[in-house]
């Protein structure tokens, strides 16, 4: 069922999702705004004019599209750049919908995006992940800081009248656990989401998780101070104007994680939906672009992997990437290194290529973003200017790969 609380005069209430028609994935294909997600569609609850509450359903937002440009018949919007005619909820990053009541979402820069006519916004959540970046039409705004526990969280409130655009962001990455929304309260009326045109997924380690970033050196790791918002890869995507899904986490490789640890690289927890849980993404939204940055913690340490395992384990993890994100161009990242271990590692990057180009797939590059260190956050990771001069190179890359 869906949750329900007494309601503020003239406040609209949004479900998480309506008790029916909430699909794991469903409606991932309709092109909205954000960093990755599904779009729902509210629906009265109430016959009774003076109702303010209204569900929502996990179907696809319907668009407008153009005189040569039609939704696809996968329920997908065009890339026309249309505004959905529908209004919605835009949901960001990979969601778990099982629960209607709860809509779930665990990696870095998940998140929702409204846009309404009104004054107002607030959600509820419950929440282990301890931080979010708020953005109110294009402006960050104050850090939200959240706890475990169903509570709610004002993001934004006492605007001018007329039309918003308000964006919440996760900071922190998947092990800190999944944020669950219960409800997205609006001052005003649901409009339809903000579209978007492009569409990138980006894979990684610490440094795309912002691992420190905000922190100043010498530190050691804190909640506090991880922003995904301000990492290399947000500031390309937002640059180049796509969309953005990231699955990242710290620590993760290749094949060995920090320290020689062999127990599950990035490659065995792509797949998840959310970071800590097993249930598999469905792959329904589809990026234009996929870039991963991994290697660092492979040569982090003594017992760096060969050269055929490293190969034979990237080659194997991208044959896999592009089994489930078939028209993406994949960009692999050269990882955080120094001298010749750098320069070792682009040569099996170029080997990776190589073997895929071999394949068949020739929507395939390797480039090197890293820039000459501008400062150092938490425990040697990169603080935000370092990130900002790496993201300035990845939107180039992008740019030059795809016409972006």
């Amino acid at each position: 069922m869906a949750w329900t609380r007494p309601h503020l005069p003239g406040v609209l209430t949004l479900f998480a999702c309506a008790p029916l028609g909430c699909g794991t994935d469903a409606a991932n294909d309709g092109k909205s705004t954000g960093d990755t997600g599904t779009a729902m569609d509210p629906t009265s609850s109430s016959t009774d004019p003076s109702a303010t509450t209204a569900s929502t359903s996990a179907t696809t937002a319907s668009t407008t599209t153009s005189a040569d440009e039609s939704s696809s018949d996968d329920g997908s919007s065009s890339s026309s750049g249309e505004i959905p005619s529908v209004p919605a909820v835009h949901w960001v990053g990979r969601i778990d919908d099982a629960d209607p009541a709860r809509m779930r979402f665990g990696w870095s820069g998940a998140g929702l995006v409204v846009r309404f006519d009104g004054t107002g916004v607030s959600v509820r959540l419950d929440d282990a992940a301890g931080y979010f970046t708020v953005v109110i039409d294009g402006a960050v705004g104050e850090v939200l800081a959240t706890g475990a526990g169903e509570q709610d969280h004002v993001l934004a409130t006492g605007l001018p009248p007329g039309e918003h655009t308000v964006e919440l962001y996760r900071r922190t990455e998947g092990s800190f656990g999944p944020t669950a929304v219960l409800s997205v309260d609006i001052e005003g009326e649901l409009l339809p989401p903000p579209a978007v045109t492009r569409r990138m997924e980006i894979v990684g380690d610490s440094i795309t998780c912002g691992y420190g970033n905000e922190g100043t050196a010498p530190c050691n790791f804190s909640a506090e101070t991880e922003n995904h918002h301000m990492t290399y890869g947000a500031i390309a995507a937002r640059t180049v104007g796509a969309e953005l899904s990231t699955v990242a986490w710290s620590g993760k490789g290749i094949v060995y994680n920090f320290g020689d640890d062999t127990s599950e690289p990035l490659p065995e927890v792509y797949d998840r939906t959310l970071a800590t849980e097993g249930t598999t993404w469905a792959y329904a939204w589809q990026p234009d672009a996929v870039a991963i940055n991994l290697g660092t913690n492979d040569f982090s340490t003594d017992g760096d992997p060969s050269a055929e395992l490293f190969v034979g384990e990237y080659v194997e993890f991208v044959t896999h990437v592009r089994e489930v994100n078939p028209d993406a161009f994949i960009l692999l990242l050269a990882p955080s290194l120094f001298g010749g271990e750098l320069t070792m590692v682009e040569g099996y990057l170029q080997q990776v290529v190589d073997a895929r180009v071999g394949a068949g797939d020739t929507q395939i590059a390797w480039a090197n973003i890293n820039v000459d260190w501008m400062g150092s956050g938490c425990d040697g990771h990169p603080n935000v200017v370092t990130h900002e001069g790496m993201g300035e190179r990845l939107a180039q890359e992008l740019a030059r790969n795809l016409g972006w």
